[in-house]
């Protein structure tokens, strides 16, 4: 059993969408940055870019490779039981697409770090407003 934690970080107090100890919210408001269009379209092309990944993960096998099915477990000598399913792998359009995706974020991530805006900021404000960049679509909280 762990000791419980100081009084500021009594969890059931929070507020959904607030920070445990300060109670400041996490998101600030996208607005009080004024980002270059660019530099908005390349953070929305970065989030499509991740999901379309992401949903290539999900889809393919879990192994790049063709692998055979396994199941380790005590009596067979490991210490912990684990299996994996058999992979076919994934065939060459798929790698492809795959490397392209991921050289797609890199891109992007790359054009959004070196943009000449960060410059405009304050070194302490970057911060702030690469995340304020993260979350421009999202809705802020209300409260």
């Amino acid at each position: 059993m762990y000791p419980p934690g100081p009084p500021s970080l009594d969890r059931a107090a929070c507020r959904p969408g607030h920070r445990i100890r300060t109670g400041v919210p996490f998101r600030e408001v996208s607005s009080s940055y004024p980002f270059p269009d660019d530099l908005i379209a390349a953070q929305r092309d970065l989030q499509q870019a991740t999901a379309d990944l992401n949903a290539l993960y999900e889809r393919l096998p879990h192994s790049p490779e063709p692998t055979e099915a396994f199941h380790d477990s005590r009596e067979t000598g490991y210490w912990r039981e684990r299996q994996r399913d058999a992979s076919p792998g994934w065939t060459d359009d798929e790698k492809a697409e795959e490397v392209k995706l991921r050289d797609r974020r890199l891109e992007l991530a790359d054009a959004i770090v070196t943009h000449d805006f960060w410059s405009t900021l304050a070194e302490a404000d970057r911060p702030k407003a690469r995340s304020a960049l993260k979350h421009i679509d999202k809705p802020q909280d209300g409260g």
